[in-house]
């Protein structure tokens, strides 16, 4: 292996990077989790009543109909047709299909996560339940990791992991540079080089996945944009004030003459104590009998619609996620038109995210000592169509544009219009080898059937004119 330019960066220099870039984390945080926020209580408001705040939980509902639409099926390179056995294999089996949408969260959240590479360990060949031959590729949190861009080149010039308590104290780090790693553990309050493995890979093992709004933004953009957060305060303002209205004023009050509050009940009575909030009682009586009507709340909940709708113009999610409407979509086709904003918002997403798993699988090879070619920085990855059609409606349009192997597409491509996953679809072209038009092809060396193919990802092998 060539050598490999040395980066020096102390550990103290890199941890105080990192505790830099995360100082904004928890106000996105808060927002995500619907933690109380001084912003969505107000100021006037008493500290008696901030018990009725409701929070909104708009953010979290947004960040998940992005990420549930985020499922990556495979990845392929160059010219294949199909997707790459062993890469699928390597993301199966980290469990990258059930952690990757949690990387997809917090890549939404706050702005990035991370992917890090390693060579198997030589301390799980003994384990059963590891699997040989397979490089370790993990999702970080960028709440525990950060990672140094060159802007000129953007490519990461070094990486920290940085371990903590529950009292927040820094317990263990890891240092990534393009040469080497550096494990440090924490001995009497200062941490210490504990390991050096020298990879010398000529790449950090670090790959960030940014979701960014900017090409100058090399540590990536919240969704959570400020418009939302203010129309989430809002709304969480506005359904406390409802709060307060239903409980003071939403039941008619009463004036009740001859009488004082002590002889109603008053506070330290039974009496009519659970409503002397309806009553006012007035001695004087040769006054008049008046019944104050009660508040109405429908100036509240038009608000909060009003809200709602704005939040839905922001974001572009369709009615039926924020139910401000009770009209429910008529058809499958009014039910893509609604989607169609926020599924391009997902196409755009995953296009970034793509990027990131492209630039892990080629680290990978590299860590498992293959040499990259042309093909592998052609690599795509193949995500799930992120709109929600239905089967039926899927099967129509395949069927037609299919024709029975007389249309313009091959038998292979309908069936990935139809979402199959590349491992159905390889089970399926079995099953077509297996069948006895496809055996009698055999024997007699004729073509295959409309549609069959000899070889996973291959074009269609018959003759449309019968030649």
């Amino acid at each position: 292996m060539a050598d490999v330019e040395k980066v020096e960066v102390s550990l103290s220099d890199a941890i105080d990077a990192f505790e830099s870039a995360t100082s904004d984390f928890q106000d996105s945080e808060d927002y995500y989790n619907a933690n109380p926020r001084d912003l969505a209580v107000g100021i006037a408001t008493p500290p008696e009543l901030r018990v009725l705040l409701a929070q909104v939980g708009v953010p979290r509902i947004y960040v998940h109909a992005i990420a549930e639409r985020l499922i990556v099926e495979g990845f392929r390179i160059g010219d294949s047709g199909d997707t790459d056995e062993e890469l699928w294999s390597w993301y199966k089996a980290n469990g990258l299909d059930n952690l990757a949408w949690l990387a997809f969260c917090e890549t939404l959240v706050y702005g990035r996560s991370y992917i890090t590479v390693a060579a198997p360990s030589e301390e799980d060949k003994d384990n059963p339940m590891a699997v040989p031959d397979v490089p370790i590729i993990q999702v970080e949190s960028p709440k525990s990791l950060y990672a140094k861009i060159d802007p000129r080149t953007r490519r990461v010039e070094w990486a920290v992991r940085v371990v903590k308590d529950e009292e927040g104290e820094t317990i263990a780090a890891t240092l990534y540079t393009p040469d080497r790693t550096e494990l440090y553990l924490d001995e009497d309050g200062e941490l210490v080089l504990s390991e050096t493995v020298a990879h010398g890979l000529g790449v950090v093992p670090v790959v960030p996945m940014i979701h960014s709004n900017s090409v100058a933004d090399l540590r990536g953009t919240s969704v959570i944009s400020e418009e939302i957060r203010s129309i989430t305060d809002a709304m969480s303002r506005l359904l406390m004030n409802m709060q307060m209205t239903s409980e003071l004023m939403a039941t008619p009050q009463r004036i009740i003459f001859g009488s004082s509050v002590d002889e109603l009940g008053g506070p330290d009575k039974n009496g009519l104590e659970l409503y002397t909030s309806s009553y006012i009682a007035v001695e004087d009586p040769t006054g008049k009998a008046v019944q104050l009507p009660a508040a109405e709340l429908r100036n509240y909940t038009e608000a909060l619609t009003h809200l709602l709708k704005m939040a839905a113009a922001y974001t572009g999610l369709p009615p039926q996620y924020l139910s401000f409407s009770d009209d429910n979509p008529a058809s499958a086709e009014a039910i893509k038109a609604s989607e169609s904003r926020l599924v391009r918002h997902c196409e755009a997403v995953a296009a970034q995210f793509g990027a990131a798993w492209e630039q892990a699988m080629r680290v990978a090879l590299v860590v498992m000592g293959q040499q990259l070619t042309v093909d592998h920085f052609r690599m795509e990855t193949v995500w799930r169509d992120p709109s929600t059609p239905t089967f039926q409606a899927k099967a129509d349009a395949v069927q037609k544009v299919y024709a029975n192997g007389m249309g313009p597409i091959p038998l292979e491509q309908a069936r990935i219009d139809m979402g199959y996953s590349p491992e159905q679809r390889r089970q399926m072209q079995e099953w077509d080898r297996q069948s006895p038009q496809s055996q009698m092809n055999a024997m007699y060396g004729l073509d295959p059937a409309p549609g069959v193919m000899d070889e996973p990802g291959d074009s269609r092998k018959n003759d449309i004119d019968g030649d």
